[in-house]
């Protein structure tokens, strides 16, 4: 499975890090591949995590960011895309998207996921602008019903369910 994380760019709160971390280390046990865009805020705290599990972990770096030193064991893949194409990247790229709180960024990634029908999985209670999602769209953002979005208080329920879905998606895929 790979999943694509939309995550805050700016520096995280102690407490939206230790959230990411605890997502970070439920999740492994799906032993997926993590993509996310970028090695800086919230998303450097997801990638340092991963690496301390073991985990693969790839960047699809936006160009006004691709020269950012990234620790030897990511895979970094230079986009040579703007912030917002490279997002189309990131989430078309992964088989679900999981969003651990974000802002404008991070809501355009959600909002790609769904036009796209992607499981998307929301962290809420981060503390940031995508918690108003709950809010504004609790089940779908349009009428179109495309994907319901399923938020989670707590990370490492929301990593149980993500690993619950991967084990119906193969069941169904081969019997």
């Amino acid at each position: 499975m790979i999943i694509s994380i939309a995550a805050h760019s700016e520096e995280p709160n102690s407490e939206l890090a230790e959230k990411a971390r605890k997502f970070v280390r439920s999740i492994k046990a799906c032993n997926p591949m993590l993509l996310l865009g970028g090695y800086w805020g919230l998303m450097k705290v997801v990638v340092d995590e991963a690496l301390k599990e073991n985990m693969k972990t790839v960047l699809i770096l936006p160009i006004e960011r691709e020269n950012v030193i990234i620790p030897r064991d990511v895979i970094s893949i230079k986009s040579s895309c703007e912030f917002r194409c490279r997002s189309v990247i990131l989430v078309r790229s992964g088989d679900i998207l999981v969003s651990l709180g974000g802002g404008v960024g991070t809501e355009i990634e959600i909002m790609i996921a769904y036009a796209m029908g992607k499981p998307i999985f929301a962290l809420s209670n981060t503390g940031l602008s995508t918690d108003q999602f709950a809010k504004a769209f609790p089940e779908y953002i349009d009428d179109r019903k495309v994907i319901k979005i399923r938020y989670f208080e707590d990370p490492e329920e929301m990593a149980k369910e993500i690993c619950k879905s991967e084990m119906k998606s193969v069941k169904t895929t081969f019997g």
